[in-house]
């Protein structure tokens, strides 16, 4: 007896570019605080939970229903690094508990460090516009841990820089995808995957 499968194509929506927008901008705004422009206020508390945050959870999700280990693993992971971003910052005002010490910051953001410099190895098999995002966020991640563990004011401003060119390029990288898939063809280049 011969058993008859069917296979369904997937026909859902690419959400890579709902992530990578979600990352972006919110990145983009939160490093314009850390190059000194503006305080850290509402605005980028807000993105931070519900684009930077949410967002980028649910793209993860969508990119799991897809079966995409690497951009559910990124998404998920930098979705839930927004939201625990934003609860570092609002749990203590609560008086709850106390704000986090600086050792314990700094190693906040080197094992962020550490797990975007494993995720850029992975981007060596997507593409060029993937691998900058991956090795900038690597650099803005240590230089905001060796900004704090120094105290520095210019190693600070010097991430946020490096952070709102990490976030440009990843909305770049999204509107790519976008506008490429749109025009079925190539009119934003995003590296030899294209």
């Amino acid at each position: 007896m011969e058993i008859k499968t069917t296979q369904i194509a997937d026909s859902t929506a690419n959400p890579a570019p709902l992530g990578l927008l979600a990352f972006g901008m919110t990145t983009v705004l939160l490093n314009f605080h850390n190059a000194g422009m503006f305080e850290l206020d509402a605005i980028i508390l807000g993105m931070g939970i519900f684009y930077g945050g949410l967002a980028q959870v649910i793209a993860g999700i969508m990119e799991w229903k897809k079966g995409n280990t690497f951009a559910t693993t990124a998404f998920t992971s930098y979705g839930f690094f927004w939201l625990s971003f934003v609860a570092l910052v609002l749990l203590p005002k609560t008086g709850l508990i106390a704000a986090p010490e600086n050792a314990s910051l700094v190693a906040y953001l080197v094992m962020w460090g550490i797990f975007t410099g494993a995720l850029f190895i992975g981007t060596l098999k997507i593409s060029r516009a993937l691998q900058f995002v991956f090795a900038s966020l690597t650099l803005l991640f240590f230089l905001l841990a060796l900004g704090d563990y120094t105290h520095s004011e210019t190693i600070g401003h010097l991430a946020g820089y490096v952070g709102i060119v990490c976030g440009f390029s990843a909305i770049y990288t999204g509107f790519a995808q976008v506008i490429n898939e749109l025009y079925k063809k190539v009119v934003l280049t995003i590296g030899p995957m294209d």
